[in-house]
């Protein structure tokens, strides 16, 4: 599967031009933002860990074998990239005992920064947002079309695209996940049926944002449409006052998809035919997830870039720095900007 498959048309034209991302790690740097206040007491360890080159299940092993303990008793927020340097919050579970000795844990590659003990464990999802430093390198773009674009990008967000990392190596969780849909079947090993299930359901509302992108309704309000706050879970209807709400404007509400599940669409009118369409389109994915037990939920179709700004540290590299609510990608709004090429690959290919 190629990647208009996969995610959907861009928002904001042809990209300004190609670059490099992730020749080095340092070019992909992520930050977790946590608004959690940890007490400083409790029997669960909180540990502030830096990583390159090792995504978070990995570190979690690592951290659990030199601490001694069952990996149930390890607990982060959320899974971060391996070829990128992350700095996220893993939680020990800890009852009774001290402090472990986690050296053997640290190496060139995962190195610990900040423990503390807390009451509670670290719940998935429990990040409010992540900060992005982003390094593109190689680039070969008009920068005054690229200024704009930028401008753009800080004014308008960009469609809140699941990234192709979701969807595995040539959309493979996907052919996977369709191929045990149309067998009725789930998974038996745990690990294997969430990534599928997530992928199946990431898929869905991407085919529902791009067609809203397509239309030009993604980041615009209809009668019917299911609203939602940037960081809040839940959602009210728009009426005709609604779709003209000025939260709309500066980004802060915004129309949502669907997260599919047990249940009609709660949407009306136009959003809700839309997304009927696509589920009648993709009925066995859909079925099948409501066969798992999904419960219907919602997503914001337009992702606001907090912070957006940008510099030139040398002619052909354009660092961006920006934040984002958690459960978005960051690929998704470089996207909108270039062409990615292969790291090692300066020019475009030629076509013969």
């Amino acid at each position: 599967m190629n990647e208009l498959e996969l995610l959907g048309p861009r928002a904001h034209g042809e990209p300004c031009g190609t670059a490099v991302l992730k020749a080095v790690a340092e070019d992909f740097q992520v930050d977790e933002v946590l608004d959690i206040p940890l007490s400083g007491q409790g029997e669960h360890l909180w540990l502030w860990v830096e990583k390159r080159g090792l995504n978070t299940e990995e570190a979690a092993r690592r951290l659990a074998r030199a601490a001694g303990v069952s990996q149930r008793n390890i607990s982060y927020a959320g899974l971060k990239d391996r070829q990128a340097l992350t700095r996220q919050w893993f939680s020990l579970h800890l009852p009774g005992k001290a402090d472990p000795d986690l050296t053997a844990a640290e190496s060139d590659n995962l190195a610990i920064l900040k423990t503390v003990r807390h009451s509670r464990k670290l719940q998935r999802g429990a990040h409010s947002a992540n900060g992005f430093i982003l390094r593109l390198t190689a680039l070969k773009v008009d920068r005054e079309v690229l200024e704009h674009r930028l401008q753009t990008l800080r004014e308008q967000g960009v469609p809140n695209y699941y990234g192709l990392q979701r969807f595995g190596w040539d959309g493979g969780n996907v052919v996977d996940a369709r191929a045990f849909a149309l067998r009725k079947e789930l998974p038996e090993q745990r690990n294997l049926r969430s990534r599928l299930l997530s992928a199946a359901r990431s898929y869905l509302f991407n085919r529902v944002l791009a067609e809203r992108v397509a239309a030009g309704t993604w980041n615009s309000a209809q009668v019917g449409d299911l609203l939602a706050f940037t960081n809040s879970r839940s959602f009210f209807m728009a009426g005709e006052a609604e779709c003209s709400d000025p939260r709309l404007t500066i980004l802060d509400l915004h129309p949502t998809g669907p997260l599919w599940g047990a249940g009609p669409s709660p949407a009306a009118g136009n959003p809700q035919a839309l997304e009927q369409g696509v589920a009648e389109r993709e009925s066995a994915l859909g079925d099948w997830l409501v066969g798992a037990g999904m419960a219907h939920e919602r997503r914001i179709l337009r992702l606001p870039i907090t912070g957006l700004t940008w510099h030139y540290p040398e002619p052909e590299i354009v660092q961006l720095q920006f934040v984002l609510p958690a459960g978005c990608f960051a690929t998704v709004v470089v996207r909108e900007l270039v062409d990615l090429l292969p790291a090692g690959q300066t020019e475009t290919p030629c076509e013969f």
